[in-house]
């Protein structure tokens, strides 16, 4: 199936997005530091039964740069928003790591539209938040040293090729997913103007707003009614921090998965082909 690039104005912004294939609708939202194309390797075996519609998200790949709206509750709006332009009141959704977060907002936030959820290597924001240790602080570093203002900015934009190279070679098992042509177009999006200040305020929002809502949500008892499916790479350290079907069963009603093997963090470009049969048994 031919992948088609497309400009949408949602929510006061301008998104990037790609759509292949013919069937109900399923989004794909990626993670950091990447955008649509992490998906570019499952997206052919997707569309063959959906209508697969992958958005670069506020700030991040060829969307737009704002100022604000980084919190996960406006960035859910932005998908919702896309996906009523295109006419779509219910769809199916899928997010990997920030993508992930924005995923499990939209169905927090709009249960009606989502009616299938699938999650790839994350536990919620307010729950990595609210149990922090040691090893939890020197496996996820960066989420602490991302809140710092302007220092990150300047020490990741002195050489983004390295940082990059360094963080897909330590976040992956499968090494060799990340080939000249992938890291040659990260490092093309992320050196793009207001690029890094919106990574990192994507962060920023999850240790301010993002915990904030996921407290404030949990003391409420409330829980996403979509059907969840949760993935994780065996490799990577998510499933050896956390019990991750067991912390997802307080947060949502139906709830299953199970670790990738031979894969870290990087699922979609690591296992395409299992993630992608994951994917279709659960969507379909």
């Amino acid at each position: 199936m031919p992948i088609q690039h497309h400009t949408a104005k949602v929510n006061d912004i301008r998104l990037h997005y790609v759509t292949s294939g013919d069937g109900p609708p399923l989004f794909l939202l990626h993670g950091f530091p990447q955008s649509w194309y992490m998906w570019r390797k499952v997206i052919p075996a997707l569309a063959e039964r959906f209508t697969v519609v992958a958005p670069d998200l506020r700030g991040y790949g060829d969307s737009d740069k704002p100022a604000g709206g980084f919190d996960k509750r406006t960035m859910a709006q932005d998908i919702i928003a896309l996906a009523r332009s295109l006419g779509y009141e219910q769809f199916s959704l899928a997010g990997h790591d920030r993508g992930g977060r924005v995923a499990y907002r939209c169905a927090l936030d709009h249960p009606q539209a989502i009616s299938r959820l699938a999650l790839l290597d994350i536990v919620p924001t307010g729950v990595v938040f609210d149990n922090t240790n040691a090893q939890l602080a020197r496996s996820q570093w960066h989420w602490f040293f991302f809140q710092l203002a302007d220092l990150p900015e300047l020490l990741l934009g002195s050489n983004i090729s390295g940082y990059l190279d360094w963080t897909f070679r330590n976040g992956s098992f499968q090494r060799h997913a990340f080939d000249a042509p992938a890291v040659a177009e990260y490092v093309r999006i992320f050196s793009l103007p207001g690029s890094i200040r919106c990574a990192l305020e994507d962060y920023r929002a999850g240790g301010a707003a993002d915990w904030q809502n996921d407290r404030a949500d949990a003391a409420a008892g409330r829980q996403m009614r979509s059907p969840t499916l949760v993935l994780w790479g065996a490799e990577a350290g998510l499933g050896r921090a956390w019990p991750v079907l067991d912390v997802w069963r307080e947060w949502a009603t139906d709830v299953r998965g199970e670790a990738i093997p031979e894969c870290g963090h990087y699922l979609p470009e690591e296992q395409p082909e299992l993630v992608a049969q994951k994917l279709l048994e659960f969507f379909r």
